[in-house]
This record gives structure tokens, sequence and C-alpha cells, in this order.
């Protein structure tokens, strides 16, 4: 009698791991087409930043390249890369509200424009925030122009309580636009941008961060390669913006 109610327990407990197992694999399945849906809104919205400004939708492709590229060398796992490298596909997409007349002009912006402009990243989070899935992300984007000093925008966040993402960000953000050439200038060179990087350490950029993010560029440079990839878009890229 005792050996076949063993027999019966252990048949639940059987029963009961069979069901967990199949909660877990549907679990996961809605993980994954959530993903798929979110990386479909992705590219919709990164085509419509395309048609409306081709250099910013190049731009955000190279910041996210940067920004996986110290993720890298700090070590980050493949989910927090994942996470990092969609914050900063997103960090720009907030410019599609931003007038054309701003967004698009060759000249120094007046302060009124300026102003315009620096709403982007606050326009971000508000695209961004009827999707649960994106909250995180709608949240290292929108600060991605806080200064480690606490003098950046839109909230004036300082040191460790700026997201860790943002810090990222800001950085692969700062030496892009350094390093881009435009019609009205030349871009710099690597050294000259790290070198700018160095002195605004402390202040405007995290400076450990700004440490591991030369000493990856440098990694990558080396390499030679004209081109890169992207985990979430897929492509190849040219590095160079001209």
């Amino acid at each position: 009698m005792e050996k076949k109610k063993d027999n019966v327990i252990s048949l639940q407990n059987i029963v009961a791991n069979v069901a967990m197992l199949d909660l877990v694999k549907q679990v996961r399945e809605l993980r994954d087409q959530q993903r798929e849906m979110c990386e479909m809104a992705v590219k919709t919205m990164l085509r419509a930043l395309d048609a409306k400004d081709n250099y910013t939708y190049g731009h955000s492709m190279r910041v996210a390249f940067y920004s996986v590229t110290l993720g890298k060398e700090l070590g980050l796992n493949q989910e927090e890369m994942y996470e990092l490298e969609m914050s900063a596909l997103f960090h720009d997409i907030g410019k599609i509200g931003v007038p054309d007349a701003v967004l698009l002009k060759p000249a120094r912006l007046t302060e009124d424009e300026f102003l315009k402009m620096k709403a982007h990243p606050s326009l971000t989070a508000e695209i961004l925030t009827d999707f649960k899935y994106f909250q995180d992300i709608a949240t290292y984007a929108k600060h991605h122009h806080e200064r480690y000093d606490g003098r950046g925008y839109p909230d004036g966040l300082a040191g460790e309580d700026i997201p860790l993402y943002s810090r990222i960000i800001l950085i692969a953000d700062t030496f892009d636009a350094m390093t881009s050439t435009r019609p009205y200038r030349k871009g710099l060179s690597y050294e000259i941008a790290f070198s700018e990087l160095e002195e605004f350490s402390g202040s405007q950029f995290d400076a450990r961060l700004v440490k591991h993010f030369i000493k990856a560029m440098t990694k990558e440079d080396s390499r030679g390669t004209e081109t890169f990839e992207l985990n979430i878009v897929e492509g190849e890229f040219k590095k160079d913006a001209a």
C-alpha cells in the first residue's frame, strides 16, 4: 500500500514537473514573440527617422556600435548588451518630433532653436512610454545628455545617478559627433577625439568609462575595418559618416 502511494506521489511529481517545463517554454516563447514585435517596432521607427534625416539614422547606427564596443570592454552579458544596443539605437528617435528647419539647419542654432533641439531626449521617452517592453530603454535614452557633473539635461542628474547605459551612450554620441565629417566641417581624428573625451572626463563624462572606451576603440581601430554590423538591425554600415 505504501509503495503504491509512493508511486502515485512520484507520478504527480512528474506531471507537475512536465507542466512546469511546459509553462517555462510558453513564457520563453511569449517573451521571444514580444521581443520580435518590439524589434519590428524599432525598425519601423528607425525607417521613419531615416526618411526624415538620413544623417541622424546613420549616426544612431554608429552610436549603437560604439556603445556595444564599450559594453564588450566592460564585460556586459548578452542580455545587457541587447538592452544597451536597443537604447543606443533609440537615443535620438525623439528627433522625429524636432522641426526640419531646426534639425536640418546647417548653420549654428539660435537659442530658441537649441531649446527645441534639447527637447529630443524627452520626446524619445514620450514616444516609447506606451511600449511596456521599452520602459527601461526609454529611461536610458532620455538621460543620454546628462553630464557627470550634473549640468546636463533634461533632469540635471549627476554621477552614478545617471543610468550606466546613458553614460555610455553620451560618450559614444559625442565621439561620433566629433569624428563624423559633415558638409560644413571635417571630422576629427580618433586621437584628437580621444583627447577631447579625456579633457572633459569627470565633468561631462564618467572618467572610468572614458578610459575603457578609448581602450576599446583603439582595439577596434587596429582591426582596420571600414564597416560594422549590429545584432538588432540587419545590414552592413559604414564607420565613416561622409
